[in-house]
C-alpha cells in the first residue's frame, strides 16, 4: 500500500513558527506532526510513503531519512498538482493522500475498506465539525455519494456539518480528471470535475480524532488533546507522579510544585524552585531556569526558558528548532 503526505505548504497561519521550520515539522509532544502521520500509516500497513517538499525541505529529509521518498517542488503545484507530480511514485493501485498537518488517529484500514466496498474512484474522509466557517463541508446522498461542497459557509447557510479532513483514498484513474495546467487544487479543480462526470465519488465519515493544526490555537489544542489522551498516539516517557510523564535523562527532583497534566521530554534540565502547572508540554533538550513558573504552555525542543520567567498560555520556541528534533528509535 502506498500513501502520499502533502508536505510542501508554507503554513502561513502558523507564523512566526513556520518562518523557522516547515509546518509538518512543528512538534506535537515528542515528535513532529508529520512523524505522527508516518507512524499511523505504517501501523496500518502502508509500506511506501511519498512526500512533496518545498518549504525547508532539508529538515524533513534529515528527520525521516529513507522512511519516506521525496519529490521537491521548485514552485508550488497545489494540493492536487503536487500529487500528480508524484504519480510515478504512487504505483498502479489504490493509494492514500493525507495532509502533512493532519493530527489524527483515523482508522486508515476502515477508510480503505469503505473505498473498495463501494468501488469508488475517490473517497473523502470527513468529520462532524462545530464551526463550518473553518472548513470545506461535504454534501452527500443517503448512499454516501458526494453531491457537492460548500467552502467555509456561515453556520446558518451550511447544508452539512461534515468537514473535509484532507484525507483521500484514490485510484490512479483520478488523474484523468485533472486539468492540464501545472497548479491544480482538489476543491477548485478536481472535485468539480468528478461531480460533473458522475464518477463514483464517496464520503467516509470518521469518528476518530482529527485536527488540521492550521493555526496557533489549533496547535495548542491538538497538543493538549494528545496529552489528555483524546488523541490516540504513543506518548514516550514514564509516569513519575499522577499525570506527570517524564522522558529519559530528565529529572524533576528540584521542582517546587507539580500540578495537572504535564509531559516532559528527554534530557530536559529543570532548575531548582521551578513551578509547573498543566496542561504543560516541555520538549526534548529544553532548559527551564531556576525559579521559573509555567502554566498552560508549550515549550518547544531545545528552548531555554530563562530563570524566574513566568509563562502562561505561551508557545515558547527558538531559532534552530529543527536541529533540536531528534527521531525516536523504532
Amino acid at each position: 500500500m502506498r500513501a502520499m503526505v502533502l508536505a510542501a505548504g508554507l503554513g502561513t497561519r502558523l507564523r512566526p513558527i513556520t518562518y523557522e521550520i516547515a509546518k509538518p515539522m512543528v512538534p506535537v509532544l515528542d515528535r513532529p506532526v508529520m512523524a505522527h502521520i508516518v507512524d499511523l500509516l505504517e501501523r496500518h500497513g502502508v509500506d511506501q510513503i511519498v512526500a512533496n517538499l518545498h518549504h525547508f525541505p532539508d529538515a524533513i529529509r534529515d528527520y525521516f531519512g529513507d522512511r519516506v521518498e521525496y519529490r521537491y517542488e521548485s514552485e508550488l503545484l497545489g494540493t492536487a498538482g503536487g500529487v500528480r507530480n508524484c504519480a510515478d511514485l504512487l504505483g498502479e493501485g489504490t493509494f492514500l493522500v493525507i495532509s502533512g498537518d493532519a493530527l489524527t488517529d483515523i482508522d486508515v484500514s476502515a477508510l480503505l475498506a469503505s473505498h473498495r466496498e463501494r468501488g469508488a474512484l475517490a473517497t473523502v474522509a470527513a468529520r462532524r465539525v462545530s464551526d463550518t466557517r473553518e472548513y470545506g463541508v461535504v454534501l452527500h446522498d443517503t448512499q454516501g455519494r458526494i453531491t457537492g461542497f460548500q467552502e467555509k459557509p456561515e453556520p446558518e447557510d451550511a447544508l452539512s456539518d461534515l468537514g473535509n479532513c484532507g484525507i483521500y483514498c484514490l485510484e490512479p484513474a483520478i488523474f484523468e480528471h485533472f486539468p492540464p495546467q501545472p497548479f491544480v487544487d482538489w476543491a477548485q479543480d478536481v472535485f468539480p470535475a468528478l461531480l460533473a462526470s458522475g464518477a463514483p465519488f464517496y464520503v467516509h465519515q470518521i469518528e476518530e480524532y482529527w485536527n488540521d493544526v492550521g493555526s496557533l490555537a489549533e496547535l495548542r489544542q491538538g497538543t493538549f488533546d494528545a496529552l489528555a489522551g483524546e488523541l490516540r498516539i504513543e506518548i514516550a516517557g514514564r509516569e513519575l507522579a499522577p499525570g506527570v510523564i517524564v522522558g529519559d535523562g530528565s529529572r524533576i527532583d528540584g521542582v517546587e510544585s507539580l500540578e495537572g497534566s504535564i509531559w516532559i521530554g528527554r534530557d530536559v534540565a529543570i532548575g531548582a524552585g521551578v513551578r509547573l502547572r498543566g496542561p504543560l508540554v516541555i520538549g526534548d533538550g529544553a532548559t527551564i531556569g531556576e525559579g521559573a513558573a509555567l502554566r498552560d504552555t508549550i515549550v518547544f525542543p531545545g528552548t531555554e526558558v530563562v530563570p524566574r520567567s513566568i509563562l502562561i498560555g505561551a508557545i515558547a520556541g527558538h531559532f534552530g528548532i529543527a536541529a533540536s528534533l531528534r527521531p525516536r528509535q523504532r
